[in-house]
C-alpha cells in the first residue's frame, strides 16, 4: 500500500507497514526499545484504535482513509531546552504539505493542522533525553486525507478541502519530502524558524477568546511565542506567557 520515498535521503527508507495498532507512537518506542532502528523510519497504519493526541486527548481516524504514522528522528544536535525547536519544524513541513496540495492551512499552538476554523490534523512529538540533549525523538502525526463526515463539526479533511479524494501513498510521500526539508534546514540553522512559524500562527494578530486553566474566560491576542515554547498573548495590553495546559481556545460561533 505505501511505498518507499523515492526523493528522500533518509526519512522513510525503513518503512513499516501494519494494519492495525493501538498507537503508532506507542508501538514505534516499544520496538526502539528492542532493536537500533534507523533515523527516519517510519511506521505506518491504516486503522489506530488508541491514537493519542496533545493534552491527552484521543485522536479519532477512519479506517484506511487518513494518515497515521509515525516517523524516527535522532536529533543529538538539539539540547533539551530547543524541544520546541523541532515541534516548529514539524508543524511547518505539514503546513508546508498541505499548501502544496492546494489547502491554506494554519498550525494552532502549539501543532494542530487547521483549515480555516476545522482541525485536519495534529503532531504529537515524544521525546527520550539523553543528558542534556535529546537522543530520539517520535513524531507522530495524523492527517485527516479522505474522510469526508465525522462526528465533530470542528473536524474537516483535505478531501473536503480541495473537493476530491487523495492517493495516501503519495500524501505520505509529500509529507516525507517536506519534513526531511525542514529538518535539515533545522540541523543546518539556515532559516528564521520561529518567524516562519509565527506567520502561519492560527488566530495570530486577531483579539479572540481564551479560557485559562482555572476556567475563566479573557479575550486576547496572540503575538507569537517564545523559545521555550510558551504562548504570548497580549491580554489588557501587556504581554503573558501560557504554556499547553495553561490556556486554550474558545470558539465563537
Amino acid at each position: 500500500m505505501y511505498k518507499i520515498p523515492a526523493r528522500t535521503l533518509f526519512t522513510g527508507k525503513r518503512l513499516i507497514f501494519v494494519p492495525e495498532c493501538h498507537s503508532t507512537n506507542s508501538l514505534l518506542s516499544e520496538m526502539l526499545d528492542h532493536q537500533d532502528l534507523p533515523e527516519g523510519t517510519i511506521l505506518v497504519t491504516q486503522n489506530q484504535t488508541q491514537g493519542r493526541g496533545q493534552r491527552g486527548n484521543t485522536w479519532l481516524s477512519e479506517p484506511g482513509l487518513n494518515l497515521t504514522f509515525s516517523l524516527l528522528l535522532k536529533p543529538a544536535f538539539l539540547l533539551a531546552r530547543q524541544q520546541f525547536q523541532l515541534s516548529m519544524a514539524v508543524a511547518l513541513a505539514c503546513q508546508r504539505c498541505l499548501t502544496q496540495l492546494g489547502v491554506p492551512a494554519l498550525v494552532k499552538w502549539p501543532n494542530d493542522l487547521m483549515i480555516a476554523e476545522q482541525k485536519a490534523g495534529g503532531i504529537l512529538i515524544e521525546n527520550t533525553l539523553r543528558g542534556n540533549g535529546i537522543g530520539a525523538s517520535i513524531v507522530g502525526i495524523g492527517l485527516n486525507v479522505n474522510q469526508q463526515r465525522f462526528v465533530l463539526p470542528t473536524a474537516t479533511s483535505v478531501a473536503l478541502a480541495t473537493g476530491r479524494l487523495h492517493a495516501l501513498d503519495e500524501v505520505l510521500e509529500l509529507l516525507c519530502d517536506t519534513l526531511e526539508a525542514e529538518y535539515l534546514q533545522l540541523k543546518q540553522q539556515r532559516f528564521d524558524l520561529k518567524t516562519r512559524y509565527e506567520s502561519v500562527l492560527y488566530w495570530k494578530g486577531f483579539q479572540r477568546t481564551f479560557c485559562n486553566a482555572q476556567g475563566s474566560r479573557f479575550a486576547g491576542i496572540i503575538e507569537g511565542v517564545e523559545d521555550d515554547g510558551r504562548l504570548r498573548v497580549l491580554v489588557d495590553g501587556q504581554p503573558l506567557f501560557y504554556d499547553l495546559k495553561e490556556i486554550t481556545y474558545v470558539r465563537e460561533d
